[in-house]
């Protein structure tokens, strides 16, 4: 047995860590999704802070404790701009990969076995002003189908399609377009009979989880559509906002919505009637608002030529959950995961393949396989973690969150908060002091941005302020930042600005993160806290402070 140590008093924001922002930047990777090839492998899209945040394919090694198989090549870095915050950058089908390609963005076919060549698909436009995103193959017509966004025409307005594109083709065919006439597209999928396509579609000025629209094409035999019907969100007594449609392989289309309740659940369409029908009803979402594209928060889970098992994550009071719904006999079970944070899964017959992250486990992939009673697991392991680090080693400096309910404003509502105290083994703040709240938040409706930018109400702002921005930044453009700088400046306020080459919204190069970390850390020291960072940091200069 030993003794508890004594801990050092000193002020909140001083205390030496090893988590560094070295450790921070050097050591996370991101992920960009991941999928299954046609013999079991996972192939996850790595997002490389250290190589100025490139992202490559990479393929699970064949056996373990195998080094796990990068497939893109080096001249290649797998990444999407459509909406600008991108994903559904790439798709796999059996041993084909599909993926966008970030220096022009064109499409790219390439093969998981043999030489890797990629071979584009999509014409030359001279630059980088067509995208493409969220594309599934057809294999009955050898084509790809796709959302596209093009930008020929005007960079502030593209046009948005969702189109076919040859799978055989030399890249200089231009694509046939199935699918326009809306502003915004998203999930186009295919029935496994490659008759029916189904997909989202919404409009200015609403957001996704505003209000939208799921659709169901009836395709010919050359691919055309020929007839469309509206399953969802076309009721102007309801307002709803369907999402992440998928079709089983018994061709039954199931979807997300939050219709009535006002919290996504899973629904399925009865298509002899063109009626949708509640699995589940549950006072949780089962889906996220898409940021991006590709999420994909259930799959079905296949056993002796059925699927009435469906694998899901939903959020409830602020934590993730996974649960086995069999929609036929209406049962719902929960699996213990050591995963507070769940985001994504996909499924190979009996196996379920997940992401998420908790306190204790960097962000991951994770292999969970289901017993035969479809009720409980056999078995986990883990395939990709996001960070090198032996986060044990950690453990004495990392916060393990509250989960806070609070109210908004609307009345009867509440929303939910994580709450990170300070943690470290060695030190302790004053007794008379209490430490520093930094809040993270994001709004909700885009559509009320006016109301939140502050450019709109300097004379309100009462604090110092320090902005980091990319120059490529195409959400937030640089111009916006600089006024705000400027006007802050000329208010009195100590201010700063940091502008990145090379960034856009959100920043992926190594020394970018570092130095953004480090930046925040001096700036609450110096301006906010009235306290000495524990690391060696030299401060950019302060605007009415220096």
């Amino acid at each position: 047995m030993y003794a508890d140590k004594e801990k050092m008093s000193a002020a909140y924001g001083s205390w030496k860590s090893p988590i560094t922002a070295d450790v921070v930047s050097g050591a996370e990777k991101l992920l960009g999704g991941f999928a299954v090839d046609g013999e079991g492998r996972v192939i996850w899209l790595e997002g490389r802070p250290t190589e100025a945040g490139r992202s490559v394919l990479v393929r699970e090694a064949t056996h373990a404790g195998d080094a796990a198989e990068e497939i893109t090549p080096a001249e290649f870095n797998v990444r999407t701009l459509v909406h600008e915050y991108g994903g559904g950058a790439f798709t796999v089908s059996g041993d084909v990969v599909v993926f966008s390609n970030y220096e022009d963005q064109r499409l790219y076919k390439q093969s998981i076995k043999g030489d890797h060549v990629p071979i584009a698909l999509t014409p030359d436009y001279g630059a980088p002003v067509v995208r493409y995103a969220d594309g599934v193959i057809d294999l009955h017509l050898g084509c790809y189908i796709t959302v596209r966004e093009d930008h020929r025409e005007s960079d502030t307005n593209p046009t948005t399609t969702i189109i076919s594109v040859e799978l055989n083709g030399v890249g200089k065919t231009e694509p046939h377009v199935l699918v326009s006439g809306s502003d915004f597209y998203a999930f186009p999928r295919l029935a496994s009979d490659g008759r029916r396509m189904a997909w989202i579609e919404w409009k200015h000025p609403n957001m996704p989880w505003d209000k939208s629209e799921l659709w169901v094409g009836y395709l010919s035999a050359d691919g055309k559509i020929e007839k469309r019907v509206c399953i969802a969100g076309d009721d102007p007594n309801m307002i709803e906002s369907p999402t992440e449609p998928k079709w089983s392989s018994q061709g039954e289309l199931f979807f997300v919505t939050d219709r009535k309740s006002g919290f996504w659940n899973l629904y399925k369409w009865v298509e002899s009637t063109n009626e949708v029908q509640a699995l589940y009803p549950l006072d949780a979402e089962f889906t996220r608002p898409s940021w991006e594209f590709g999420y994909s928060s259930y799959a079905f889970v296949e056993h002796k030529g059925q699927n009435n098992i469906i694998a899901c994550t939903y959020r409830q009071k602020g934590l993730s959950y996974l649960g086995i719904l069999d929609h036929v006999l209406g049962s719902f079970s929960l699996v213990d995961l050591p995963f507070t944070d769940i985001y994504n899964i996909t499924s190979i017959g009996s196996h379920l393949y997940i992401d998420g992250a908790s306190p204790r486990h960097p962000l991951s992939i994770m292999k969970v396989s289901i017993e035969e009673n479809q009720v409980a697991m056999s078995g986990i392991s883990i395939i990709w973690s996001s960070s090198s680090l032996n986060i044990s080693e950690y453990n004495a400096y990392i916060s393990s969150p509250e989960i806070i309910e609070f109210p908004t404003k609307v009345p009867g509502q509440t929303a939910f908060a994580y709450l990170y105290l300070p943690s470290n083994s060695n030190y302790q703040g004053f007794e008379d002091e209490k430490p520093p709240l930094l809040v993270e938040s994001h709004g909700k409706d885009e559509s009320l941005l006016y109301d939140r930018s502050p450019i709109n109400f300097v004379d309100k702002l009462s604090c110092p302020i320090i902005l980091f921005q990319g120059l490529e930044d195409k959400v937030v453009l640089p111009e916006q930042a600089r006024k705000i700088y400027a006007a802050v400046k000329e208010k009195g306020l100590p201010v700063a600005l940091i502008e990145y080459e090379g960034e856009q919204h959100g920043f992926r190069k190594a020394e970018n993160i570092k130095h953004t970390l480090e930046q925040q850390m001096v700036f609450f020291a110096r301006l906010i806290g009235k306290f000495k960072a524990a690391d060696d940091i030299i401060p950019v200069h302060i605007e009415n402070f220096d």
